[in-house]
């Protein structure tokens, strides 16, 4: 299973940018999908996750309100909508799948996830 996550950039404070992710090799059916972050000299951090075929999302404090995180069915794709950006929000973006776990899946912990795409940079200037 390889994710293919997209839709980075650069975006001014109080901007919105979108990611994607699409798997090759395996549908996101009977699977958690989660996206973490990292930012420059800091550990990686969760922040949404979504169960697949319950469309049930999940949210890290620091974006709840702003994020949304969403499934499109027909196109097997993940979506992160990030509105109101921070600088803060600086990072690079991972989409990640957890399936081996499904139905105990920690939402925020990254031993819990399988599969990691390889990240998109997402800047946010003030």
């Amino acid at each position: 299973v390889q994710l293919q996550a997209s839709g980075g950039g650069l975006a001014q404070a109080g901007g919105s940018l979108s990611l994607s992710c699409r798997s090759s090799g395996r549908s996101f059916s009977r699977s958690v999908l989660g996206w973490f972050r990292q930012a420059p000299g800091r550990e990686r951090e969760y922040v949404a996750a979504i169960n697949w075929d319950m469309n049930s999302p999940y949210y890290a404090e620091s974006v709840k309100g702003r994020f949304t995180i969403s499934r499109d069915i027909a196109e097997n794709a993940l979506t992160l909508q990030m509105n109101s950006l921070k600088p803060e929000d600086t990072a690079v973006y991972y989409c990640s799948m957890a399936a081996r776990k499904y139905g105990s899946v920690r939402v925020g912990r990254e031993d819990d996830y399988d599969y990691w795409g390889q990240g998109t940079q997402v800047t946010v200037s003030s």
